[in-house]
């Protein structure tokens, strides 16, 4: 079954690389095959479905430059698709005058990466215009920011992919890969070119294909609480902490839903398991390469503190109360009812750094996404556009 490139993973980065992929090259045969039943049924499927702005990160970045070029392009693509969004903007929140100049560091990022239009927020009157229940004593509103159901995008790609000529393969698990042949739980198959989007498993796709892969993917789970119906009026819009900028989470914040709701959270978590979406989900081999792995038994070194904190919040619903009472006092445990929770594929390195931006590695025979985290919904489509570049140079 001979075709040009096949796309490992059929989350949102997989279905954009495939759709940009088809788009760019006419006649080109293009196959995604995904383990799973449906399509984005891990992380696209259960993210916060922020549209991200491009805040946060580094200048120069992949993440900054990709996230920035994603932003417009997602919202060119929502909007030719009626596909439902809102851009509702974002502020977000120094709670203590210690937090205002990594607060004003952020802004000089969102500067930098080509934001218009954000405002310093001094005082506490000025944030309460944009969300009355909110305490702190300075923040930013961020404009570029927005909502949507990042599976209704998933699922438009699809459709696009289709319609374009590629095929798309559900049920489909690989168990070997030698040089340009892949050994599927259903076939064998063939491309010029192999794509490893594969999310919380890539690293062990990238292992069959590249001699030295260094680093591993450890999953951190995140959970969420959603605020009751009755107290939704608490959150008009998105809300965020001033993160820690030594670790690769946002921390706890309040996000308004397309699809209805507004949800708290979430924490970041080790998972016990690549897919372990509860606590009860164990699989010791998965576990056990997690531990072992000596990057991670050095960030468990360096942020043992940060990790106890977020694992206490897991079983505290006190504690995690108390931390979302940093940005709303009025929010009482109550009000807060158990949501879903996510896994975050988070490469970590060999020398024990979380890798920060997105990781993309070559060899011979195939391009992998070694690292894909937040925000790789909202720049799904410049990082399409990025692996399909690459992909038509080699075919």
């Amino acid at each position: 079954m001979k075709t040009d490139v096949i796309i490992i993973g059929g989350g949102i980065v997989g279905l954009s690389t495939a759709y940009q992929l088809l788009s760019q090259k006419k006649g080109i045969k293009v196959r995604l095959i995904e383990k799973e039943k449906s399509l984005s049924f891990h992380q696209t499927g259960n993210n916060s479905g922020v549209i991200h702005s491009g805040l946060y990160y580094k200048p120069g970045s992949l993440k900054a430059k990709n996230c920035v070029d994603g932003y417009h392009k997602m919202v060119e693509f929502c909007k030719k698709n009626e596909i439902p969004f809102e851009l509702t903007g974002k502020i977000v929140v120094a709670t203590n005058k210690e937090q205002i100049p990594l607060m004003n560091t952020l802004f000089e990022r969102g500067v930098q990466n080509g934001l218009e239009g954000m405002i310093h927020l001094d005082g506490l009157n000025a944030l309460q215009e944009y969300e009355p229940h909110v305490q702190g004593v300075a923040g930013i509103f961020v404009p570029q920011t927005g909502i949507v159901n990042y599976k209704d995008v998933a699922l438009k790609y699809a459709e696009k992919i289709q319609e374009l000529g590629g095929t798309i393969h559900l049920n489909e698990t690989v168990e070997h890969i030698e040089g340009n042949e892949i050994t599927t739980n259903q076939t064998i198959r063939n491309a010029k070119l192999i794509i490893n989007c594969a999310g919380l498993y890539s690293d062990k796709i990238a292992k069959k294909m590249i001699d030295k892969v260094d680093y591993k993917i450890i999953p951190f789970r995140g959970e969420y609480y959603q605020l009751k119906k009755e107290k939704e009026y608490l959150v008009k819009n998105l809300i965020y902490p001033v993160p820690d900028p030594n670790f690769p989470f946002l921390g706890v914040h309040f996000t308004r839903m397309m699809k209805g709701g507004v949800e708290a959270g979430p924490n970041a978590v080790l998972a016990f398991q690549r897919e372990g979406y509860k606590k009860s989900q164990i699989n010791l081999s998965e576990l056990s390469e997690s531990l072992m792995w000596p990057g991670f038994q050095k960030v468990a070194r360096k942020y043992w503190r940060t990790g106890m904190g977020e694992m206490y919040r897991s079983f505290s619903k006190s504690a995690f109360t108390k931390a979302l009472q940093e940005l709303i006092p009025e929010i009482q445990k109550e009000d807060l009812e158990a949501g879903g929770a996510g896994v975050r594929a988070q490469a970590c390195d060999r020398k024990g750094g979380l890798v920060d931006d997105f990781l993309l590695l070559e060899d011979k025979n195939s391009i992998h996404v070694g690292n894909a985290p937040s925000p790789a919904a909202t720049s799904s489509l410049a990082i399409g556009n990025t692996l399909a570049q690459m992909a038509i140079k080699r075919l």
